[in-house]
Parts: structure tokens; sequence; C-alpha cells
């Protein structure tokens, strides 16, 4: 649950959770790294591809856990927008890290795209290690 005593601080649920996904995302980057150079398609590209995108998916994950954070405990409608504002300013700044991993030579596209999907995998595996 998240507390909100103060608005100002992160709620350790927020670090919890942003700490478990960033862990998935760097197991998971590593396990792409290895595929990237068993296949012999392994460059410094593939490397700040794999940075930029894990670095964005699990800023993204937290901006949305502080979000919510600061969510709670508002009117429905000003919490509704406040989730809805940070959506689409997390979305654009989803877009505009791809677009410089697409568009940037020194960034493997794939390399920045696949980490987007590690938070969704990682998600999935949580049952699986809560112990509640």
């Amino acid at each position: 649950m998240i507390h909100i005593e103060n608005k100002n601080k992160i709620d350790s649920v927020v670090i919890k959770e942003t700490l478990y996904i960033g862990a998935w995302v760097l197991i998971f980057s590593a396990i792409m790294e290895a595929v990237f150079l068993a296949i012999g398609k392994w460059d410094y590209t593939v490397l700040l591809g794999n940075v930029l995108g894990a670095a964005i998916t699990v800023l993204n994950f937290f901006l949305m856990g502080i979000t919510v954070q600061r969510a709670v405990g508002k009117e429905e409608k000003d919490a509704r927008q406040t989730m809805k504002t940070s959506h689409s300013l997390r979305m654009l700044m989803l877009a505009l890290a791809l677009l410089c991993g697409i568009l940037l030579p020194c960034f493997n596209v794939i390399a920045t795209v696949i980490p987007l999907l590690f938070p969704r995998i990682a998600i999935v595996f949580r049952p699986l290690f809560d112990k509640k």
C-alpha cells in the first residue's frame, strides 16, 4: 500500500518495485548482450542501445510509481488527470528516446527497442517471487 505521509518523499514501495524491475532489466539486458555476442552481431552500438533502452524503461517505471504515489489521496478527477498527464509525458519521453535510438548511428535499433519489453516480462514473473 502506498503511504501519503509526505508528498515529496518517495515511498518505499515505489523504490522496492523499481529495484525489482531494474534487477530484471539488468538480467535480461545481459542475456540480450550474450545473444548478440553468440550470433556474431555484437558491437559497441548494441551496448549503447541496450543502456539507452534499459535506462529509459526503468526511469519510465519509476516515474509511473511516483505518479501513482502522488495521485493517491487526490479527488478522483484530479487523480485521473494526474495519471493521464503523466502517461502522456512518459510516452513522449519513450518516443524521444526511441527516436534517438533509431536516428543516431551510435545506437543499435534492436538493442534499444527490446529492453522496453523487459518490465512486462518481469511483471509476469512477479507472482513466482511474491512471498504473499
